[in-house]
């Protein structure tokens, strides 16, 4: 017997994401009853792997990380809505436990968290990065997408609301070497400063020295990546790096605001 589609939405948005989307949309195939894509400008493959899924394919200008996978968001609509990266994907325990939450019917649950987990080189970083529990699946309307850009969050509009998490990995294939990850962390730590920057916060030597160094222990000490073999030293090291780079383009950024305040007050 085949399980029929959930009243479910998957709501995704991408670009130039061939290489991860299928993956991603193979592990919803029939489990949701609509999945809805916001494509924003893609001219590899990515729009044909959506269309022979089925998939509403939408095209938009890039608004922003939670711009517009809020707007993703808001074209779904069935009574439940999955929100998905492009990179990201149901193991098949994971899959199950959806169903089984949502044919359950809790009506006083409005969302619930999954545990998000990086594949690289070969299989699953167990330590590293772990827990990341992401509030992922809601119903229609009561959540919506938050945050700071690069680092935005799904969170329910009513937040004394119940949510409930439920087992199974949502697989993220975020990065194919430690080269792509630090590639795509640069862009992200250039926006995480001016964010930053633009809060009011200001970098210091002291935090280029000593915040790198956090993020290593946390990763090696709190959450024992050394566990994950040589991947887990890799990845806290990683962490580092990427934090490192944003507070010195911080450092940079306030440097330079001093020093036009000065020289327009000395002219």
């Amino acid at each position: 017997m085949v399980d029929k589609p959930l009243p479910m939405s998957v709501s995704i948005v991408c670009k130039n994401s061939e290489h991860t989307i299928g993956r991603t949309l193979d592990s919803v195939r029939g489990l949701a009853e609509e999945i809805v894509a916001v494509d924003s400008g893609s001219t590899d493959g990515t729009i044909e792997l959506l269309k022979a899924h089925n998939a509403v394919v939408i095209e938009s200008e890039w608004l922003g990380y939670k711009e517009t996978k809020q707007f993703a968001m808001e074209r779904c609509s069935s009574p439940w809505i999955l929100s998905l990266d492009s990179d990201e994907s149901l193991e098949p325990e994971l899959a199950q436990s959806i169903r089984t939450a949502i044919t359950s019917e809790s009506p006083d649950v409005r969302g619930y968290e999954m545990n998000r987990k990086v594949w690289w080189a070969g299989g699953p970083l167990n330590y590293a990065w772990q827990p990341e529990w992401r509030l992922r699946l809601v119903r229609r309307g009561e959540a919506h997408w938050v945050g700071r850009n690069p680092h935005d969050r799904l969170e329910l509009i009513d937040r004394t609301a119940r949510t409930a998490r439920i087992s199974g990995d949502m697989r993220h294939d975020a990065f194919t070497s430690m080269e792509d990850y630090l590639r795509k962390n640069l862009a992200h730590s250039v926006v995480g400063a001016q964010n930053h920057f633009q809060d009011g916060r200001r970098g210091s030597r002291r935090r280029l020295l000593t915040s790198p160094i956090g993020a290593w222990m946390k990763q090696m000490a709190i959450r024992q990546a050394w566990r994950d073999g040589w991947r887990g030293w890799a990845a806290a090291s990683a962490t580092a790096s990427a934090t490192m780079m944003k507070h010195l383009i911080l450092l940079e950024l306030s440097r330079r605001d001093s020093e036009e305040a000065r020289t327009h007050r000395d002219g």
